[in-house]
């Protein structure tokens, strides 16, 4: 199934006519930026200081929905081109997973323990954490710049560079979002699935926490969670 196949009837909309693409593309960078710019705000200071500002959010991004008249495989919430897409996300994520077991292995912070099922819980949740970034990441941003970017490889780099932004201030977390956001957008203009792009983030983050001693890494704690960590 091509690309194009998938793409909700508002791309042939902005595609067509001069004042009508230009107000539509218009309508759609504010979307992004308003949306992007909220969650960062989240990230930073809502959290703490409006935890609930996260509903508003949502409803931001179902609003969006409807007004593009998205479909559920445009978003790449079906089954439909799981297979393309974990054949290419395989690669990435071997070069991901090796490095980090040799390095855990090698080092005895990765051990393979009788009892794993009582992290199973844990792994879930986060799993399903990486589920709702791809779904943020892919199916709404890289949806959307995809609209108004007609240079696919752009839009990647653009969603590359705001996957890992949202994981300042830190360094190590945003180096690896910046390379692996910037590869699973690459995967997703081709093929409209993150079942597979998740999962590849979920087992990397869990490998990632377990050999990444947590002075370098502080727990995968993102925006001033980052700078709190270690304090009573």
């Amino acid at each position: 199934m091509s690309d194009g196949e998938f793409m909700s009837t508002s791309v042939e909309e902005i595609q067509t006519g001069g004042g009508l693409h230009a107000s539509r593309a218009i309508f759609t960078v504010l979307e992004v930026a308003l949306l992007y710019a909220g969650i960062l705000l989240y990230i930073w200071r809502w959290q703490y200081t409006c935890p609930r500002a996260w509903i508003a959010l949502w409803a931001l991004v179902l609003v969006g929905h409807m007004l593009h008249r998205d479909t559920l495989g445009g978003l790449g919430l079906i089954w439909t081109e799981l297979r393309s897409s974990a054949r290419l996300a395989l690669p990435v994520a071997l070069v991901i997973y090796l490095p980090l077991l040799f390095y855990g292995f090698a080092h005895h912070s990765l051990v393979l323990l009788p009892q794993m099922w009582q992290s199973l819980g844990p792994a879930l949740g986060y799993g399903s954490w990486c589920v709702v970034q791809q779904y943020l990441t892919q199916s709404y941003f890289h949806n959307r710049l995809m609209l108004v970017i007609r240079n696919r490889h752009l839009s990647s780099a653009l969603i590359g560079i705001m996957f890992s932004a949202a994981h300042n201030p830190n360094p190590l977390l945003m180096i690896v979002t910046l390379l692996v956001g910037f590869l699973f957008a690459e995967i997703f203009a081709r093929h409209r699935n993150i079942w597979p792009l998740a999962l590849v983030q979920a087992v990397g983050g869990l490998l990632l926490a377990a050999v990444i001693p947590d002075a370098l890494i502080h727990h995968m704690r993102v925006g001033p969670g980052y700078f709190f960590y270690g304090l009573r």
